[in-house]
């Protein structure tokens, strides 16, 4: 039962609606005032009645409905100083969040709200002959996240790899290629051979900077259909996304469409002509672009002055296609918050064409990821692969499991699953916002909040299980305060993953996770479950222990966490 909403049904505040009531209603900070809380401050005004009159009075109203009385959902209605406090009939609650769980199982959270809709989604968005490094942590697996919940919710959702397969730095490949590479280096070493041809030429190009008008020549020739440069570009492309693909492998990342920047080069002149019908492209400087110091913004460059097209340009075209091709209720954009003003822009472009879609383009920004040796710079060359992040994280994990359990079965998988868990969690619980300093330690912290530490209550919870069975069929007994607890958290699930959606923040299902395996091991240490004082109450603690640890698999299979039944 969704006990906000039964409760917000029960209540009558003239003005305002049952969904308004369901989000003012709270869960106490003090659990022995009641497991909900309706604080009534924010009705003194509308109510025109101080907040303790207000809760008085809606308490005498709720326990005067008849309907509340004989449904004995709620035990106990209290006014106390301005807040309605309501507790919960217990029994019901942990007989109908436990049953809920056996009876969905692997969708136990999940929901339906979703069908019939398609949320078209990108992210990672990898650039073409340059190293997955680091920095491109957040937005997959942030985007990879996103994209479980969405799927889990109902939705059709479309994930986009917006492949940076256009501009100048191809040129500059084929100019460094032709000048210094060979093809058995290159395949032997893929992106990384690639990479420092790039990083070669930038440094060979402060000394020759005709280098750079040779390489806009090949970048040309690209464009028109040399064969050779063409040849030569799907060749870098192919290397590329098979070395990426072992990532992509290993993170557990899917997509649908690999369309890239190069997939548009021939739809942006539609878009162009329907600014200029429009009247919205103004000449500056020499180049064509659209004014917004109406809406407080630098103007969005839609072609150079040399004719050729930006960013902008190319995401509007791939905008307009996505729209035609899957008549999305949502495009998410999975990209670092430096490109803000970039996403404002062409948003308000797409506006001012008359797109009334445009409404539903959404730029999810988040913070930046390095490590605590510093910054990169591809063109420098001094990048960190994430390939070499996520290895070095299964490398540490194997060390420490073997030091913890030397006669563990299968520690390579066991490390694989927790250097990789590792690595995911430590971009996925902080607020999507926030700027991320990895650390190596930090991440594989047995007793911090870590995915390590979740993965290990989950082996905990399945070893109980192992020893004392599966159970399912039970009778709920007299409940303890770290049972209750437990309850509480895993009956949020569903509620979580909405939450997350809504707000396109998969933190709130890792703090999820960290919450309930925090409550699990209370239970577990303070509650006998095999050495129960009955069997009536060992029965309830292992069917409790199992609901709990699928709650904790759902949540980390959202976010594309592997759990390992020992550790």
């Amino acid at each position: 039962m969704d006990y906000k909403k039964y409760i917000a049904e029960k209540l009558n505040v003239e003005g305002l609606s049952k969904d308004e009531l369901y989000d003012l209603i709270a869960l106490p900070p003090n659990t022995e005032m009641g497991d909900y809380a309706l604080p009534c401050f924010k009705l003194a005004k509308l109510m025109r009645k101080s907040p303790v009159m207000i809760a008085e009075d809606l308490k005498n109203s709720i326990l005067a409905d008849e309907s509340v009385v004989s449904e004995k959902v709620l035990s106990e209605v209290s006014a106390v100083n301005g807040y309605l406090n309501f507790k919960i009939n217990k029994g019901d609650f942990v007989r109908s969040t436990l049953d809920r769980i056996f009876k969905e199982g692997d969708q136990y959270g999940s929901a339906t709200e979703g069908v019939g809709k398609t949320i078209c989604l990108d992210y990672s968005s990898i650039n073409i002959a340059k190293p997955f490094h680091i920095g491109h942590l957040s937005t997959t697996v942030l985007g990879g996240a996103l994209y479980r919940i969405f799927n889990f919710l109902g939705y059709k959702t479309v994930g986009i790899n917006h492949l940076g397969d256009y501009g100048t730095q191809f040129g500059k490949l084929i100019s460094a290629y032709k000048r210094w590479g060979d093809k058995d280096t290159i395949e032997k070493g893929g992106i990384r051979a690639l990479n420092e041809l790039y990083v070669k030429f930038h440094q060979e190009a402060e000394i020759h900077p005709e280098y750079d008008d040779e390489a806009r020549a090949y970048f040309k020739k690209i464009e028109q259909g040399d064969e050779e440069c063409q040849a030569l570009f799907h060749w870098f492309k192919e290397l590329t996304l098979k070395d990426v693909q072992r990532i992509y492998d290993m993170l557990d990342i899917r997509f649908d469409s690999y369309a890239g920047e190069s997939f548009f080069a021939d739809k942006m002149q539609p878009v162009v002509d329907e600014l200029k019908e429009k009247g919205l492209l103004v000449e500056s400087r020499g180049a064509q672009v659209v004014d917004l110091e109406e809406y407080g913004m630098a103007p969005c460059m839609i072609l150079k002055s040399d004719g050729t097209s930006l960013y902008a340009t190319r995401d509007m075209a791939a905008a307009q296609y996505r729209k035609d091709t899957y008549d999305f209720h949502k495009c998410l954009y999975v990209v670092a918050y430096q490109q803000n003003l970039h996403f404002k822009q062409f948003f308000k472009v797409l506006e001012l064409m008359g797109k009334e879609w445009a409404k539903d383009l959404v730029h999810v920004a988040y913070g930046m990821v390095s490590l605590e040796e510093g910054t990169m710079s591809t063109r420098k060359g001094n990048v960190i692969f994430l390939e070499d992040v996520i290895n070095k994280c299964i490398e540490k994990a194997y060390t420490i499991i073997d030091e913890k359990n030397p006669d563990l079965e299968n520690k390579r998988d066991v490390a694989q699953k927790v250097g990789v868990g590792a690595v995911i969690f430590g971009a996925l619980y902080n607020n999507k916002i926030k700027d991320i300093v990895f650390s190596y330690d930090k991440v594989l912290n047995f007793d911090g909040e870590t995915s390590v530490y979740v993965q290990y209550t989950c082996a905990r919870a399945n070893s109980v299980l192992q020893k004392g069975g599966i159970v399912k069929e039970y009778e709920v007994p007299e409940l303890s305060l770290e049972e209750i607890e437990l309850v509480k958290g895993i009956a949020t699930f569903p509620e979580t993953v909405a939450m997350a959606a809504e707000k396109y923040e998969p933190s709130c299902i890792s703090r999820f996770a960290v919450d309930v395996a925090q409550k699990f091991n209370k239970f577990y240490f303070n509650c006998k479950i095999l050495a129960a004082e009955d069997e009536k109450t060992k029965n309830f603690r292992l069917a409790l222990t199992n609901a709990t640890l699928q709650a904790l698999k759902n949540a980390f299979t959202l976010l594309g966490i592997g759990i390992p039944d020992k550790m």
